[in-house]
C-alpha cells in the first residue's frame, strides 16, 4: 500500500498527462501517452482535440498535423468520437463481432441486414463516402426520442463502426467520411480476447491518469476508473483506496503553467479534481448565461501541481483578438502566477493566429461573478 501526500498524488497526475516541464515535442508520443483525444466541435477558442494537444506541445503543434496522422499516415484512428493511436486498435476491435449487447439494437440490425449489406456494397464500389451520400434502404426505421430518430444511415454506420466493419477514413469539415474498415485499418492488427483487452485498457488508462479509482460512476465516452490496474494507494485527506501507476512513483517534478480545455483529462473527472486538487469546475456552455459562474468555455489554469483558477476567454476571429472576459482566481495570484498566465494567453493568441489579447477589465476571486 503506497501512502501519498496530496502534493505527490497531484504531481503523479500532472506528469502522467504530460503537463509538467519540459514539454513533449511529438504528436504521436502525446496521443500514445494520453491514450485519446476527444473530438468536440465547440470552437469558442479551438476544437478540444487541438487545444489539448497545444497545451502539451505548444505552438509547434498545428491542427494539420493531427489531420495528416489520421487521414494520411494512419498512425492515429478515429473511433466513437475519440482519436487513439493505431497501436491500440486491437483493444477496440476485441469482441466487435458480438456488438451490440442490447437486444433492441440486435433486433434492429437483424431486421435491416439487407440495409447493412447495401451500405457495405456501396462503400466497396464507390469508395469513401459521407453519410448524406449513402442511400437509405432500411426496412425498419430507427426509433428514438432523441436526435437519432429515423437517422437510419448514420445509425447503421455507427453500428458497423462498433462492429469493425466500417471505419472513419477522415473528415470534410465536421462531416465524417466512411469506408470499409479493411481499407482504413492495417491488415495485421493483433486482436486480443475481450478480457485481455479490458485489462490492457485499464493499464493504459491508469498510465495516462497516473492515479485513479478502481471503481467509478459511469461516464460517457471513456471510463475514469481502472479496475485492479497498478498498485493500491491511499492519499492523505481523501477517503478510500486509489490505484497508482508504479512507474509514476518517485520521479522528479518540474512544473509549468498551462491553460486547459474543459475536456482535458486532468480535469475531466470532476470528483478526482475536487479530491486531489481542491478544484471545483463545471462546463457551463449548456447553462443560461445568467447562471454561469465562470463562463461559456472557461479554461482551467494549471500552475505547477495546482489548479489555481479559470480563464473565461473567447477567440473573436473577426476582430482578430483573444477576448478575455474574466480571470477567476481560486487562490490569490502571485506576481509569478499572473505573468505566467499572461504569457500563456499571449502564446495561445499567437497560435490561433490572432493579433492580440484583449484583457479583462476586472477579475473575480473565488466563485464571485467576473467583471466583463
Amino acid at each position: 500500500m503506497h501512502r501519498l501526500t496530496k502534493a505527490q498524488a497531484r504531481r503523479i497526475a500532472v506528469r502522467a498527462q504530460l503537463l509538467d516541464a519540459p514539454r513533449p515535442t511529438d504528436l504521436l508520443t502525446v496521443v500514445h501517452q494520453l491514450t485519446l483525444l476527444q473530438i468536440d466541435p465547440t470552437a469558442a477558442i479551438a476544437p478540444s482535440a487541438d487545444l489539448v494537444t497545444w497545451s502539451r506541445i505548444g505552438p509547434a503543434y498545428q491542427p494539420a498535423d493531427l489531420k495528416q496522422a489520421v487521414e494520411q499516415d494512419r498512425t492515429l484512428f478515429e473511433h466513437d468520437a475519440l482519436i487513439r493511436p493505431v497501436s491500440d486498435l486491437g483493444l477496440y476491435l476485441a469482441g466487435a463481432a458480438d456488438w451490440p449487447s442490447y437486444e433492441r439494437s440486435r433486433a434492429w440490425l437483424r431486421d435491416n441486414d439487407r440495409f447493412r449489406r447495401d451500405i457495405l456494397a456501396q462503400l466497396r464500389s464507390s469508395g469513401p463516402m459521407t453519410s448524406r451520400d449513402i442511400p437509405d434502404t432500411c426496412v425498419v426505421p430507427w426509433a428514438s426520442t432523441g436526435w437519432t430518430n429515423n437517422r437510419n444511415v448514420t445509425q447503421m454506420l455507427e453500428f458497423l463502426m462498433m462492429r469493425g466493419e466500417v471505419a472513419i477514413a477522415g473528415r470534410v469539415g465536421r462531416e465524417r467520411v466512411w469506408d470499409l474498415a479493411e481499407r482504413v485499418y492495417p491488415a495485421d492488427v493483433d486482436i486480443p480476447s475481450v478480457d485481455e483487452a479490458d485489462h490492457a485498457k485499464n493499464e493504459r488508462r491508469l498510465a495516462s491518469l497516473g492515479i485513479a479509482r478502481a471503481k467509478g460512476r459511469a461516464m460517457p465516452m471513456e471510463p475514469v476508473h481502472v479496475g485492479e490496474a497498478g498498485e493500491p494507494a491511499v492519499v492523505e485527506g481523501t477517503k478510500g483506496e486509489w490505484r497508482v501507476d508504479p512507474a509514476a512513483l518517485g520521479e522528479d517534478f518540474e512544473g509549468r503553467t498551462a491553460l486547459l480545455s474543459p475536456f482535458d483529462r486532468l480535469v475531466h473527472d470532476r470528483v478526482r479534481a475536487q479530491e486531489l486538487f481542491d478544484f471545483e469546475y463545471t462546463l457551463e456552455m449548456y447553462k443560461p448565461a445568467a447562471k454561469r459562474r465562470w463562463g461559456y468555455f472557461a479554461l482551467p489554469v494549471l500552475h505547477g501541481d495546482r489548479l489555481i483558477g479559470k480563464v473565461d476567454a473567447i477567440a473573436d476571429r473577426k476582430a482578430s483578438v483573444l477576448r478575455v472576459n474574466a480571470i477567476h482566481e481560486d487562490v490569490k495570484f502571485t506576481r509569478t502566477m499572473t505573468k505566467a498566465v499572461q504569457a500563456e494567453l499571449d502564446d495561445l493568441a499567437s497560435w490561433l493566429g490572432l493579433g492580440a489579447v484583449e484583457p479583462a477589465e476586472g477579475r473575480s476571486a473565488g466563485n464571485r461573478h467576473a467583471v466583463a
